[in-house]
């Protein structure tokens, strides 16, 4: 089956790798009603893609995504509430439902701007692999409005309460070295290699379990605000859950290779499957 086309993302793919890029680089990928349809309509046909196994959300030209095109988004939906309504459960579910609960590794390969309502879908995703020179920023105070949507919170579960409270009270950008230190990206690398390095850790995901690597992050992701009794009990459930749904981990392939056949060591990369 071909790829389906859209008139505001794109679709690349490079090996089991999938690169999903907004593309409206003449508006920095501000996210529009139009786009919003056509990213929800991706991403729930890439969860079931066989052919994907690491999603990369990107953005075309200078800009991984500068939020809200508030023109479209807000000003041209204000006397359409069926529209408007339309548009900010589609925003909302890609950005957060669809993209928090996606079955394979998720990585942004945040190429410039990121700004505003951007801030939800960085959140969503499993990595972030940052341009070093890419510019973030909440501007939200500068027209008299806070961080709406879900924004304000996902600073918050991103990076300290105090960063997110200066960096929204004060609009004052950031670079993706700063993103590093603040905890909401993993690397930060010179623009000409990011592409490369973002490929790199593709790559190391897709060599590993893919059912251990999605139970992995979903049991992460659930935990957080677990106490210490309910993480040990679900924990514990979830990994049955994944013994009865993986042969591979139910045999125990990776701890015989180590006790048993000496043949891997844990540090030095995935252990050999498929044998």
């Amino acid at each position: 089956m071909a790829d389906k086309t859209y008139e505001n993302i794109k679709i690349t793919r490079e090996g089991g790798i999938t690169f999903l890029s907004l593309n409206r680089p003449d508006k920095r990928n501000a996210m529009s009603p139009a786009l919003h349809y056509d990213v929800e309509d991706a991403l729930t046909w890439l969860a079931r893609d066989a052919e994907t196994k690491v999603l990369v959300l990107t953005g075309e030209g200078e800009a991984w995504c500068a939020g809200q095109d508030l023109k479209l988004y807000f000003r041209e939906t204000a006397n359409n509430p069926d529209e408007r309504a339309r548009s900010n459960t589609a925003s909302h579910h890609w950005r957060w439902e669809l993209l928090s609960r996606f079955p394979k590794p998720t990585i942004a390969m945040v190429n410039g701007y990121c700004f505003g309502g951007a801030f939800t879908q960085l959140h969503a995703v499993d990595f972030v692999i940052t341009a070093e020179d890419a510019i973030y920023g909440l501007s939200e105070v500068n027209w008299g409005i806070i961080p709406g949507g879900i924004v304000s919170w996902n600073m918050v579960q991103m990076m300290l309460p105090r960063h997110a409270l200066y960096y929204a009270a004060t609009g004052e950008p950031f670079d993706g070295k700063r993103a590093v230190e603040l905890g909401i990206a993993n690397f930060a690398y010179p623009k000409e290699q990011l592409r490369a390095e973002t490929v790199k850790m593709a790559q190391k995901l897709m060599n590993l379990n893919p059912n251990v690597l999605r139970f992995t992050k979903e049991a992460v992701r659930s935990v957080a605000d677990m106490t210490a009794e309910q993480a040990r009990d679900y924990l514990g459930a979830k990994q049955d859950s994944l013994a009865r749904n993986d042969k591979e981990i139910a045999d125990k392939r990776g701890m015989k290779q180590f006790l048993d056949e000496k043949s891997y060591r844990p540090g030095l990369g995935p252990y050999p499957r498929g044998e």
